[in-house]
């Protein structure tokens, strides 16, 4: 998963930081370093305090005499002279020169251009890629950069500009669907994109957390939608709302959503078809359908691995609709990653879920530090 964009980031990275080092002028800077020295414990002080706490002790055999002795010893004298000279100077003072790189913002945007390539390549968007671009700059132009450790600079400052294309706030859709019932939710995408296995494996999620949920056949376009729902229901022993082929989805939905309440289910799942921004007539059937449904959640569902192609759907959906949160399906052969880096940040929705297999079992929920880790970064 996310082979090449993890060895392009790797591979611009390196070369980006090896021409800062050997193309960017030099600069030596002078810092005030304090050091805190450790205070000298003199063991025979210590022990000769405990050795006075009895009168006996002393009068007791010849080795107390001799300690006594020992304790008297010039050298004695010089170990606690030496600790407060040491004293003298707790903090002392010193200076290091450090030899640093500088780069300013024509240099920067020469060298980036390597970065910028590998981004471009593994299908990160434009945007994203902009944006990731102003926040190294504010990282790194007319910064003193310290000679050895600029790679470590830069990527540092990948690591959190990426990050923060996700935002901080956790979307739990179980929780969500345990407050309201019926939770109905509509899920979105072009004809391909894993839409109906991503409901089945949703439905799976569900039933493993002891939520009821009933599946709406509303892609009533499409040959065999209606079969392929049935199976997977069956399979799951889940109901499916349904009408004959060219029936009306939104009166599917309708008919789903009071099945939903009359049964006292927890949640309603509603397949749609892939309808394309080219088609007017299916966008407002699209939109026909959030008026009779009101959904609670319009999830997009879109394949990882078709990068800018699934960048530019989910914003035709959100213009249209407006989305509510995404699941990128077929994570796990997805070499680029472009996507599932880019989807966030353009849309300002949170990625819920990751399909990443073929099993029911294979729904992820989404984690901002696993797929930075996936990444390599």
């Amino acid at each position: 998963m996310f082979k090449f964009l993890k060895e392009k980031i790797k591979q611009a990275t390196k070369i980006f930081s090896k021409k800062v080092e050997e193309e960017a002028p030099e600069e030596k800077i002078e810092v005030k370093v304090e050091e805190k020295p450790k205070e000298k414990i003199i063991e025979v002080r210590e022990e000769k305090k405990e050795h006075k706490k009895t009168k006996d002790f002393e009068e007791k055999t010849e080795e107390k005499e001799f300690f006594k002795e020992e304790i008297k010893k010039p050298e004695v004298a010089e170990e606690k002279k030496e600790e407060v000279k040491e004293k003298k100077g707790f903090f002392k003072k010193f200076h290091e020169v450090i030899t640093t790189k500088k780069i300013d913002e024509e240099k920067f945007e020469e060298l980036f251009y390597e970065l910028e390539m590998a981004l471009l390549e593994n299908n990160v968007a434009l945007e994203v890629i902009e944006k990731i671009k102003e926040d190294l700059k504010k990282d790194l132009i007319e910064k003193p950069l310290k000679k050895g450790r600029v790679e470590e600079i830069i990527l540092e400052s990948l690591k959190t500009s990426i990050e923060n294309l996700f935002g901080s706030e956790k979307f739990n859709l179980i929780s969500k669907i345990k407050k309201k019932k019926p939770y109905v939710i509509v899920f979105l995408g072009v004809n391909g994109s894993g839409k109906t296995t991503t409901i089945a494996k949703l439905a799976k999620k569900l039933l493993d957390n002891k939520l009821s949920c009933v599946l709406v056949a509303a892609d009533t376009f499409r040959a065999a939608a209606i079969q392929q729902l049935e199976e997977h229901g069956e399979k799951l022993g889940i109901k499916v709302i349904k009408q004959d082929y060219g029936a009306d989805p939104a009166a599917v939905c309708f008919d789903g959503i009071k099945h939903a309440e009359a049964k006292h289910i927890d949640a309603v799942l509603i397949d749609t078809a892939g309808r394309l921004h080219s088609n007017v007539n299916l966008v407002d059937e699209m939109k026909k359908i959030i008026r009779v449904a009101k959904p609670d959640l319009k999830i997009f569902v879109g394949e990882s691995i078709t990068g800018n192609d699934c960048i530019e759907q989910v914003k035709q959906f959100n213009e249209a609709v407006g989305i509510d949160g995404i699941i990128l399906s077929k994570l796990d052969v997805d070499e680029k990653g472009g996507a599932a880096i880019s989807v966030s940040y353009i849309t300002k929705k949170p990625i819920i879920y990751f399909g990443n297999g073929q099993k029911y079992s294979d729904l992820k929920e989404f984690n901002k530090e696993e797929l930075m880790k996936t990444i390599g970064i």
